[in-house]
């Protein structure tokens, strides 16, 4: 505030200098992020409810973990755009674990991918997920949504899954044979199917139509259905926010002691770290902000699984559906996710009895829609052409996964990912001078290992068993114990059959 004096020598008024508005100053893009908060708000609702549902548990607990993911992990710093909550790539793998150890347990399960995740970040190991193999990543995404496409097939047609992964598959005909002589199943199957046509088509209609999400346009349209013509198809179960709500009790923990219960824990946090990772890669190329910080997101993703866990919710990662929806939508800042985990708790907290209206076929539909964009089709036609031992990886991990379970086909699809870079890393050439007088010289260069012994082995005791024979093995970048060996013994039992001893010039 200042004081002026006029000419006469009288003063006029303070003259006040208006201060910039606060929140103004502290949330610059406050429009942008609020629109694009309610635009993730409408897509999370119907797949938070979905995952929840396909994954045997109150649909609350997908709402619980939706809002954890927007207002805990949303505050942290990582990815500033990218959004958390419940994912359908770890469907299967929760599906599998609430039937085997019981919904109790899933809470401390999830705590301890929590805190292993936090650890891991305290590490700085975020940034080495970077280094897992594509295909391998690329094949885990694929047989998560085979499985659950066969699994959310049969909550379409309105009938029970089979528990394992090829049972699935196998009965899908079986299924569809007896839900062509029920009515009932028939009006549940046309109205997932219809969720599905709904999904497909929403692309391609005008881009003012398309302002509403896909999937919220495909259950509201599904819900008004089912509710005017009053269709005899199951709706979700409503119990209430906080009736949902499981804190894990000192048996739960005990569980822990468990091997099974210790590889499932390994199976989420490797698989839901790996997801998260590399959908912050994938946001990244989205916009042009921030760039994620690997170790940080990590540890955002463990404290949202963390307090997941403890609340007895669904596990989360980042979702690349929610985050490519929200840098679209506009967003510039971490207040538009947070804002989205805030209308998920309004809705859940203030509107709990519309859930009830929902029917099941439909978020069933949305689940097998999203099944089918988990499988990489183009990447694959890719790798068939150019790279055919990685599409090789992506299929072996892929139908091991439907076929035995998650992790273990999660793991064979790494070990195949090494041996197969050890394998190419391996590289080893022989070359022989033979002048036809003298010694043979014969020059191994490149990378000796045990994976290339039988070719070197049959190479030298190919060479002359008459002549001297000079081995050169200064070319060598590595040399392993088995190679070193197996070369003492062949210079050994050449140098037997009468001729000179074998010449060895040492490697570096």
């Amino acid at each position: 505030m200042t004081e002026r004096k006029t000419t006469a020598g009288k003063f006029t008024a303070p003259k006040f200098t208006a201060p910039k508005f606060a929140a103004r100053n502290r949330f610059p893009h406050l429009k942008q992020d609020f629109a694009a908060s309610l635009v993730v708000f409408l897509v999370a609702l119907p797949l938070c409810l979905g995952v929840a549902v396909a994954s045997g548990v109150p649909a609350e607990l997908g709402l619980i973990t939706g809002i954890v993911g927007g207002i805990v992990t949303g505050v942290m710093r990582g990815s500033s755009l990218q959004v958390s909550g419940p994912a359908a790539g770890l469907t299967v793998l929760v599906f599998e674990a609430v039937r085997e150890f019981g919904l109790p347990v899933l809470g401390v399960i999830v705590l301890a991918t929590g805190v292993l995740q936090l650890v891991m970040g305290a590490l700085k190991l975020g940034r080495w997920f970077r280094a897992i193999s594509v295909s391998v990543v690329e094949g885990m995404l694929a047989g998560i949504g085979l499985v659950l496409i066969a699994g959310q097939l049969y909550s379409v047609a309105g009938t029970k899954a089979p528990a394992s992964g090829l049972e699935k598959i196998a009965g899908l005909p079986g299924a569809l044979v007896d839900a062509a002589g029920s009515t009932r199943a028939l009006t549940s199957l046309a109205l997932g199917a219809g969720t599905i046509a709904v999904l497909v088509l929403w692309q391609r209609l005008p881009r003012a139509v398309r302002t509403v999400p896909g999937p919220l346009a495909a259950v509201g349209l599904a819900t008004l259905v089912a509710t005017l013509l009053g269709l005899p198809v199951a709706t979700v179960e409503v119990k209430g926010l906080l009736d949902s709500v499981r804190l894990p009790s000192a048996a739960a923990f005990g569980e822990l002691a468990s091997v099974g219960v210790l590889g499932t824990i390994i199976a989420f946090t490797l698989i839901a770290s790996a997801e998260s990772l590399f959908s912050a890669a994938a946001v990244d190329r989205l916009h042009h902000g921030p760039r994620t910080r690997y170790d940080k997101e990590l540890m955002a993703q463990g404290a949202g699984n963390t307090v997941c866990g403890l609340l007895g919710a669904l596990p989360m990662t980042a979702v690349i559906v929610r985050s490519a929806a929200n840098v679209q939508a506009g967003a510039r800042t971490k207040a538009s996710r947070v804002l989205h985990g805030v209308w998920l708790l309004l809705f859940a907290a203030l509107l709990p009895s519309v859930l009830a209206y929902i029917p099941i076929p439909a978020l069933a539909g949305i689940l097998v829609y999203s099944g089918a964009k988990l499988i990489p089709v183009r990447e694959i036609v890719t790798l068939w052409r150019e790279h055919r031992g990685e599409m090789l990886i992506l299929v072996v991990t892929a139908v091991s996964i439907v076929a035995i379970s998650m992790f273990e086909g999660v793991l064979i699809g790494l070990a195949l990912s090494v041996v197969k870079t050890a394998w190419e890393a391996s590289h080893v050439k022989l070359e022989v001078i033979d002048k036809g007088a003298g010694p043979v010289e014969a020059y191994l260069s490149g990378n000796a290992t045990f994976l290339r012994l039988p070719k070197i082995l049959d190479s030298l005791e190919a060479l002359p068993q008459d002549r001297p024979v000079e081995l050169d093995l200064s070319g060598l970048h590595h040399l392993d114990h088995a190679c070193r060996t197996a070369l003492e013994t062949w210079a050994e039992r050449h140098s037997a059959a009468g001729t000179e001893p074998v010449r060895v010039r040492p490697g570096r």
